[in-house]
């Protein structure tokens, strides 16, 4: 059944949705709607966004379609299709700086806090771990979840567990304070105490725990914390 966007309760809309509840509430059909705005006589914009899931098989194909391929899905024309594949763009962009860190030798803080300070500008907490080789080069980057953090929130299995996956010897933590306090709540230095300990019985270093501010941070390894 093809039920207009303003046809639903005002709770049930993407836009609506999104403001009351965070952009991260939304499911994948929903986000996708925004993007489109607005539908066709035959087809609201969240059937779209459904037709075009439904075409691309998973959400994350979309970085990879075409101009041609999103054109040849019914209701999308070359305006709709310039909208998507400007917002793939511009994810492209926004991670193009963070892959570069991968094979990056890790030496100092700064080095951390050059890849992350765009982190700052989130509204959210976002936690990072970086897990290193023998010779302190990025294995791999991996964000493993966003909110404020918190020992509920930050699972020593799932960092363990990806640092066994990728071998990894050692791992940095980074994550953002939103505000322009960089200095360790109680939780972070609970949390980095924490995985610390965990680390030495795994043989799994933890290095360092970097906290990203606007134009500065604070490294638990400088200031003697770990």
């Amino acid at each position: 059944m093809n039920i207009k966007i303003k046809e639903l309760p005002l709770n049930e809309r993407p836009r609506e949705r999104l403001i009351n509840k965070g952009v991260s509430s939304l499911a994948d059909e929903e986000l996708l709607s925004i993007v489109l705005k607005t539908g066709t006589k035959d087809a609201s914009a969240k059937t779209l966004a459904s037709q075009i899931l439904k075409q691309i098989g998973d959400i994350k194909n979309l970085k990879d379609i075409t101009f041609h391929e999103l054109t040849k899905i019914k209701g999308i024309g070359a305006a709709k299709a310039c909208l998507i594949l400007a917002i793939q763009e511009l994810h492209k962009r926004m991670n193009k700086k963070l892959d570069k860190i991968l094979d990056v030798k890790i030496t100092t803080p700064e080095v951390v806090y050059e890849y992350y300070k765009n982190i700052i500008n989130k509204h959210q907490e976002y936690f990072y771990c970086l897990y290193l080789d023998s010779n302190k080069k990025v294995l791999k980057e991996k964000l493993l979840f966003i909110g404020t953090v918190n020992q509920s929130m930050v699972h020593p299995r799932d960092i363990f567990k990806e640092a066994y996956n990728v071998n990894a010897v050692a791992f940095i933590c980074v994550h953002n304070h939103p505000t322009d306090d960089v200095r360790p709540s109680k939780e972070d230095k609970i949390v980095t105490q924490r995985l610390k300990q965990i680390g030495e019985l795994m043989g799994i270093k933890l290095v360092d725990h970097v906290i990203i501010g606007e134009n500065k941070y604070y490294s638990f390894l400088e200031n003697g914390k770990i």
